[in-house]
């Protein structure tokens, strides 16, 4: 099982109900093992800097790994020291928007003990669930946290989150009653972690994480134009603080 990996990888959504919209856009995302995290040339680590604020209570002065384990013990999840990678993306010159990490969580013995999908919205709130996914990755999660104005927050939430080897195929759909308002999936292919491909996807897909901030935002603004009806954010459903 490779532990450390660059994807290059395209992620796409798809809004079903009135108005329909769609994208896709390239992107790159980081495999890492939290507890032996790749080590780059230090002219390359300002577009590639994984900091324990960006994930679960950013004002916890512990590593991610300590972060996540807290917080699955509090769920009477206990690793007993197995392997964790996270998929996510890292901080380019100090800057980094996760809409979603990705943790798969293993026993002692290698064995998949759970996976935790961790949330972002762009008000700053944060959200984790706790997945138990079958032997094809499928699992399913209610919907608990304010994503985006123009969903409401009632569904269920399917996901397919198999652990990414040479390919990264991930898919979360929303459901609601019969209907699936909302598709996103994220596709990719392996690449290396060495200094020429992270250099080349850098430059291919330069200041990634701000672009993927401001495409969020110019999406909302062309639904906003097209008349999508607006869901009120509360304190409740999109605080700044980790909720799950």
């Amino acid at each position: 099982m490779v532990t450390n990996a660059l994807y290059d990888a395209t992620v796409a959504h798809v809004r079903r109900i009135d108005p329909p919209h769609s994208f896709a856009h390239r992107v790159y995302l980081w495999l890492v093992d939290l507890d032996a995290p790749p080590e780059l040339p230090f002219w390359l680590r300002p577009f590639a800097r994984f900091d324990r604020r960006d994930h679960f209570v950013a004002t916890d002065p512990r590593g991610i790994r300590e972060k996540l384990d807290a917080w699955l013990a509090e769920r009477d999840v206990d690793l007993r020291g197995g392997k964790v990678v996270m998929l996510a993306a890292a901080r380019v010159l100090g800057y980094v928007f996760n809409p979603i990490s990705v943790y798969w969580c293993h026993g002692p013995d290698g064995r998949l003990e759970c996976v935790v999908a961790e949330v972002h919205n762009t008000y700053g709130g944060r959200h984790a669930y706790l997945l138990r996914p079958d032997e094809a990755g499928l699992a399913r999660a209610a919907k608990e946290f304010y994503v985006s104005p123009f969903q409401e927050m009632d569904g269920e939430y399917r996901m397919r989150l198999p652990h990414p080897e040479a390919l990264l195929d991930l898919t979360v759909a929303l459901r609601r009653g019969n209907a699936t308002p909302l598709v996103a999936t994220l596709r990719g292919v392996r690449r290396p972690v060495d200094p020429r491909w992270l250099a080349r996807l850098v430059l291919a897909r330069p200041l990634l994480p701000q672009r993927v901030s401001a495409l969020i935002r110019r999406h909302g603004v062309a639904l906003w134009l097209r008349k999508a009806p607006v869901i009120a954010r509360t304190p409740q459903n999109a605080g700044g603080q980790l909720h799950g």
